[in-house]
């Protein structure tokens, strides 16, 4: 089989190699039983032939290839049971967007709108798919997309926006490194300060978004919006007496009906100012403002605030004054009405198959289930028998910062073996929407609960 050379610039590191040969049986540029030799795609590739050994390994470990003895590997071939092991699509079943998923399938350019929720290191494990959907699969279409984040989801966002210095893919890929390798100056046995993490992560942004923002900002077809919360009450100053009671009193209010929670804290979206947020927004009280080059970090930087866990951010430029939060607060999973995307579909890699709208409502199951607002809502998320093939059975969390402690060689070897695994995710969906996307290739659209 001839195979036309792609140039790669510069030596392949093994981390980016995997991901190139993994992309490639994805696009079926060795398709299923072919037999692979060293020499031949290490020529392909530009490198050695010992680092190809060693992926050739590491595809095997992970399913994708197939020991062929002293013949090397093999492609693997995956049957409709294979593709369903991971990746599932979820809808509103009587929904727009599960309607359109059966009579015509999923092209990129059926997409209008990405949501990435809140959640912290369970981000991780969508990264692979964002580096696909972002860097291989929308750029074949040419309609503008929206992108919405909160917290680590407006960070993913940022980043998907990105075009030099390897585009999307390369700064997801980085992302996920970053977030994997976070560590911070801590006593012995005790958790950083917030006012050491806030300096560091602040940094790590500036360092990230701030030095390209211009860049992110005009990308030509996305359009970024970072979801935070500004705090009222005892909650528009930060303090170390007013901020617990002012938290208590958030709680109990949303507790009653998450309206009440505005009394507490305000939705602040910092939106793309060259065309707004097709959304009403009436669900809670919302003020869009201008996301520019100037606050495009702040903003940011405010929506990755947890409380206790950074310092709040003051005065983000361009909004209204007070005390800025984490926008996964008053929009955890960004449970909003999406019918202002009427002509199209709204994209949801998540982490999980509900939807709930504000952290505070974690407690309160009957606020997880589907709503009419997300009839144009196709969700792709990790089965849980894939979830439970993960160490310790579980996505990685915030909570491994403190289960770990000291440890961060072990954390991060758990956390690293999560997103290798997630790979599989990023594959699947990347062969079913090969094949058009349709239900019944390997996947099934299952209900949002």
């Amino acid at each position: 089989m001839e195979n036309p050379r792609t140039e790669i610039p510069g030596e392949l590191g093994t981390g980016s190699l995997l991901a190139q040969l993994r992309r490639w049986l994805a696009e079926g540029r060795y398709p299923a039983g072919t037999r692979l030799a060293e020499e031949s795609v290490a020529q392909d590739l530009g490198v050695s032939r010992t680092p190809v050994r060693l992926a050739f390994r590491t595809l095997a470990q992970e399913g994708l290839l197939e020991s062929a003895g002293k013949r090397g590997f093999v492609v693997r071939s995956f049957s409709g049971d294979d593709v369903r092991c991971a990746v599932e699509v979820r809808g509103v079943l009587e929904g727009l967007a599960a309607r359109r998923l059966a009579e015509r399938g999923l092209g990129a350019a059926d997409v209008r709108a990405v949501p990435a929720a809140a959640g912290g290191a369970k981000g991780i494990v969508l990264l692979p798919l964002d580096r696909f959907v972002f860097g291989h699969w929308l750029p074949q279409s040419t309609q503008t997309v929206h992108l919405l984040g909160a917290s680590i989801g407006a960070w993913r966002m940022a980043l998907a926006c990105r075009r030099s210095g390897g585009g999307a893919d390369a700064a997801l890929a980085q992302l996920a490194e970053d977030y994997i390798t976070q560590s911070y100056p801590h006593a012995p046995g005790r958790m950083p300060t917030a006012a050491v993490v806030t300096e560091h992560f602040s940094r790590k942004l500036e360092e990230r978004l701030g030095t390209c923002a211009a860049e992110l900002l005009s990308h030509p077809r996305f359009r970024l919006h970072v979801f935070t919360s500004r705090g009222r009450g005892l909650l528009h100053h930060a303090g170390r007496l007013r901020q617990p009671v002012g938290w208590a009193a958030a709680f109990a209010a949303n507790a009653v009906h998450r309206k009440a929670l505005g009394g507490w804290l305000e939705r602040i979206v910092f939106a793309d100012p060259r065309e707004p947020l097709p959304l009403a927004l009436a669900d809670y009280p919302t003020r869009q403002v201008p996301l520019g080059a100037h606050n495009l970090t702040p903003a940011v930087l405010a929506s990755c605030t947890i409380p206790f866990v950074l310092e709040a951010v003051r005065d983000v430029p361009g909004g209204p004054p007070g005390t800025y939060w984490d926008g996964g607060i008053t929009d955890y999973h960004l449970h909003l009405d999406y019918g202002g995307f009427d002509d199209g579909v709204v994209l949801y890699p998540h982490f999980g198959p509900h939807v709930v709208p504000g952290w505070l409502d974690k407690p309160w199951k009957r606020r997880h289930a589907a709503t009419d607002a997300l009839s144009r809502v196709l969700l792709l998320a990790p089965r849980d028998e894939w979830i439970a093939a993960l160490p310790g059975g579980k996505l990685p969390d915030r909570r491994d910062f403190k289960a770990w402690g000291d440890d961060e060689a072990g954390r991060q070897a758990v956390w690293r073996r999560a997103h290798g695994e997630a790979q599989r995710l990023a594959d699947e969906f990347a062969e079913w929407v090969a094949r058009g996307g349709r239900p019944g290739q390997g996947v099934e659209v299952e209900p949002l609960p």
